[in-house]
């Protein structure tokens, strides 16, 4: 029974997210050849580039899919975290596919601002307005979806659309500006303008997909704060070789040293120490290891702390 329980700390059960990406996947794989044939129909880069952003949907849409999946599968003993990581990972890989779009982006902006060709205005409005509707609905689904199930790997999958979203506003304003101005170069203004947008989404998603796989304290986290909070649990003297870190979205674990009083049952403080992690932080996945100073002295480090308190280096159970 243990065991099984052991598995359900690593294995994530998403079936609102599931649900929303794969409404989310057909819809856009729909409009993505729609959008393209308007793109070359009426020869705009705006509407192009935003039908390329929209093949990358289909494939960060695929991904995501694959991590949920991946993430209900329990650990073994070769992946012994399960394959929640996976989530991670898929967020990486669209976050780095947001920043590649949009380099690809800035390049034929470029281009087109030296070599301007002439835009179809109906067929890019049309095609534009219906892309509109589309990301509107879509966008409005993953948020909802976001508000239920807290998921880096689908928020990389929203700041996709949410560049859609913009994506689709910028080609209807270009469309209407060229039609009052006459002027083409609009039309890679706004597709640069749309690039570094999904730009920046995609260095958000990539910045926060790097520090889980760094294994750094996860932000909502102050490490020291924690620390604190351990050292006042009854029995505890110091707390040494702390790690805490983050091994998908919400699912943390938390491990650290505690020299114990030799006074006290060294079971009671874990359980104190784990019930107050729980309590306060929503820890529940947590090891801690009581030590004492003169047993496991940690070389220097120990010393020290018998030093400052004055304590007998002997083991005083086994007098060595």
């Amino acid at each position: 029974m243990k065991h099984d329980y052991h598995h359900l700390l690593h294995v994530k059960e998403q079936t609102k997210s599931k649900r929303t990406l794969w409404i989310t996947l057909y819809l856009t794989f729909f409009f993505t050849l729609v959008e393209i044939a308007g793109g070359l129909l009426s020869g705009s880069l705006a509407l192009l580039s935003d039908s390329a952003h929209m093949i990358s949907d289909v494939i960060a849409l695929a991904l995501s899919m694959v991590a949920i999946y991946m993430a209900t599968k329990p650990p073994n003993s070769r992946f012994t975290f399960g394959y929640l990581r996976f989530e991670i990972i898929a967020a990486l890989l669209n976050g780095l596919a947001l920043a590649v779009i949009s380099v690809g982006i800035f390049i034929e902006g470029i281009r087109r601002f030296i070599h301007q060709p002439e835009v179809d205005f109906p067929v890019m409005l049309t095609i534009s307005a219906i892309g509109l509707l589309v990301n509107i609905v879509l966008t409005v689904v993953l948020s909802r979806s976001m508000k239920e199930e807290d998921n880096l790997n689908v928020r990389s999958a929203l700041w996709h659309f949410i560049g859609d979203l913009l994506s689709s506003i910028g080609v209807i304003i270009s469309a209407l500006l060229i039609y009052v101005t006459g002027y083409y170069w609009f039309d890679p203004l706004i597709s640069i303008v749309i690039g570094a947008i999904i730009c920046i989404g995609g260095i958000r998603i990539i910045r926060e997909s790097y520090l889980v796989l760094m294994e750094s304290v996860p932000a909502p986290f102050d490490l020291e704060a924690i620390r604190q909070d351990i050292f006042k649990v009854e029995g505890v003297e110091d707390v040494h070789e702390m790690h805490f870190w983050a091994i998908s979205t919400e699912h943390y674990s938390l491990t650290a040293h505690v020299f114990v009083s030799s006074s006290i049952q060294p079971l009671c403080v874990i359980l104190a120490i784990n019930e107050m992690l729980k309590e306060r932080y929503g820890i529940e996945h947590s090891t801690i290891q009581t030590e004492h100073a003169t047993i496991h002295p940690h070389g220097e480090y120990g010393r020290q702390f018998l030093k400052e308190r004055g304590l007998p280096s002997e083991n005083p159970i086994c007098g060595c």
